[in-house]
């Protein structure tokens, strides 16, 4: 019997619904593991169909196709490496979750996940049923547990595997990213080594899916939880491990170690790819915003030129008479730096035309408000058009404390298809901006250096729908905001406890109420990249209406 074994890890994008380029892309690998003479090649959770499926899984055609798709890759890949990979299996009236061993031409094994996520940005029990326990497969010399994704978080299934005999673990995931997740994955899976005393390969998909960006992040690790491999956060990456058989069990040989990026860096490579898989698979290739001299508009405008490249991001700033000239000379100076197209669309004559056809109806009332959004409106409709015309997608640029307190317009800034900083608090917004001044990496297609300019981060964040307006005239400062903000949202505190914290109480007040009535604006939003734990959708459920509050004092 063998005493050695190459494993090869596939951390690849797959495609939503695209069965047969996912299957492409397995040939490929396959090809690729069989010429570096690896006895198995491993792909993701799920990665045949791609993830996450929601209903869609549910669909009998479907279903039907990814099966036919399965037997006709295991024929193709029958000479060479056995291949591991995820996708669904039909079930009596709903499907499971497996993961199928594909040799000799044939699906020798099933493997089904038991334990479903039901939280957060999960909602497995709806869409599977519950795998039984399993014992390893085999795959040449070596027994294999293969804990799918959640199961890999309960000893009891890694401990049922070891007790039957597997002599490895390898765990696929389609874990999507959030802050801090690196952190909560190492904690998990090196426990998991410690109770089994066998070595653990954590294989994690990688690329964007609507809200979602899996980071990939594969590593292995050995018994005492010592890291023999480390792959790269965000990046398609084949890796080879070779595994061999010691007096001690099998053990990985020691292979690269990749540093990982930093939180600052995780965020905003998360941002950039949600824009470039989201645009890609949806089958755009250009994108247009609209480009106000102001810093969310600026940071959107740099994640798409470093997704898309420059030449791909169409700005256009579209002035009334509230219009500053800083503002004029700041989006044009972000536009430059960047090396996007930038087209001015003043708003004046379409402005007067709307007041002079309500004025019959508005007669002998003051204006306020609606006359403020009617303008925010006029660029959404003059950007859809640019998006009709053209093709390119609509990016919308309201950060998470707008998005939060409502303080967007429904149909007017919040008209669009993908909002890259949905899941950003205007402090980290200011944070972000100075980040990606001072730094670059090879992933970014658009310049190094300011490329936003100072004044742009440092001025008094307005909206420009009236004489010397600032946000500060009716919402408190950012920093004071966005720390209710993360009370209320990302830890479900009560008033009471943000008013321990040292906030006034009506502050306190006034911002509860503006979250709650804005849920109706929120699910007629556009999909933005997920970064946090409590991102507006799947992460955070709430009625649109509701007229609960908290009264506790």
């Amino acid at each position: 019997m063998s005493d050695t074994f190459r494993l090869t890890l596939a951390q690849l994008n797959a495609t939503v619904g695209a069965l047969e380029d996912n299957a492409d892309r397995v040939r490929a690998a396959w090809q690729e593991a069989k010429l570096a003479g690896a006895d198995m090649v491993a792909f993701p959770e799920m990665f045949i169909t791609g993830y996450q499926l929601q209903d869609l899984v549910r669909k009998p055609a479907f279903a039907a196709d990814v099966q036919r798709v399965l037997e006709r890759l295991a024929a193709d890949c029958a000479d060479g490496p056995a291949i591991g990979i995820g996708g669904p299996w039909p079930g009596p009236d709903k499907p499971f979750n497996a993961y199928f061993i594909l040799q000799g031409g044939k699906i020798t094994a099933r493997v089904l996940k038991q334990h479903l996520p039901n939280y957060k940005v999960f909602d497995e029990k709806r869409y599977y049923h519950a795998g039984t326990p399993q014992g390893p497969v085999s795959v040449g010399p070596l027994r294999i547990g293969v804990p799918v994704c959640e199961d890999g978080w309960f000893e009891d299934v890694t401990e049922t595997l070891e007790e039957s005999g597997a002599e490895i673990l390898l765990m696929p995931n389609g874990s999507p990213y959030h802050r801090g997740k690196m952190n909560i994955r190492q904690a998990v899976t090196v426990a998991r080594v410690i109770e089994t005393g066998l070595p653990l390969v954590y294989l994690n998909l990688v690329g964007g899916q609507d809200d979602q960006v899996f980071d990939g992040a594969s590593f292995v690790l050995n018994p005492g939880g010592v890291l023999t491999h480390q792959m790269p956060a965000f990046d398609e990456a084949i890796t080879h491990v070779d595994f061999t058989r010691t007096d001690a069990g099998w053990r990985a040989v020691e292979g690269e170690r990749v540093v990982l990026p930093d939180t600052w860096e995780s965020d905003y490579r998360a941002m950039v790819e949600s824009v470039r898989d989201y645009v890609a698979k949806t089958g755009f290739s250009q994108v247009l915003l609209g480009l106000s001299g102001g810093i969310d508009s600026a940071i959107v405008a740099t994640i798409a030129a470093d997704a898309l490249g420059p030449r791909n991001v169409h700005c256009v700033m579209m002035p009334s008479e509230y219009t500053s000239q800083e503002s004029l000379d700041d989006a044009a100076e972000v536009a430059g730096n960047l090396g996007c197209r930038l087209d001015t669309v003043p708003i004046s004559g379409a402005r007067a035309a709307m007041t002079e056809a309500l004025a019959p109806l508005f007669a002998g009332t003051e204006p306020g408000l609606t006359e403020e959004n009617i303008q925010s409106r006029l660029r959404g409709v003059i950007l859809m058009a640019l998006s009709n015309k053209f093709g390119a997608m609509l990016l919308t640029t309201g950060n998470k404390s707008e998005v939060a307190v409502g303080y967007a317009t429904i149909y007017g800034d919040m008209a669009g298809g993908y909002n890259p900083i949905k899941d950003m608090y205007k402090t980290r917004v200011f944070q972000t901006c100075r980040w990606r001044n001072a730094n670059h990496r090879p992933w970014m297609r658009a310049a190094a250096g300011e490329v936003i300019p100072p004044r742009v981060i440092d001025k008094p964040p307005t909206a420009e729908l009236r004489a010397d307006q600032k946000d500060s005239d009716s919402l408190p400062p950012y920093e004071v905001l966005d720390e209710i903000l993360e009370m209320l949202i990302d830890k479900e505190a009560s008033v009471a406890d943000v008013v321990a914290m040292g906030h006034d109480r009506a502050i306190v007040k006034k911002v509860e109420h503006l979250l709650y009535i804005s849920e109706y604006k929120r699910f007629q939003s556009a999909p933005g990249a997920r970064l946090s734990e409590k991102a507006f959708w799947l992460d955070r459920r709430y009625p649109i209406v509701n007229r609960w509050r908290d009264g506790s004092e």
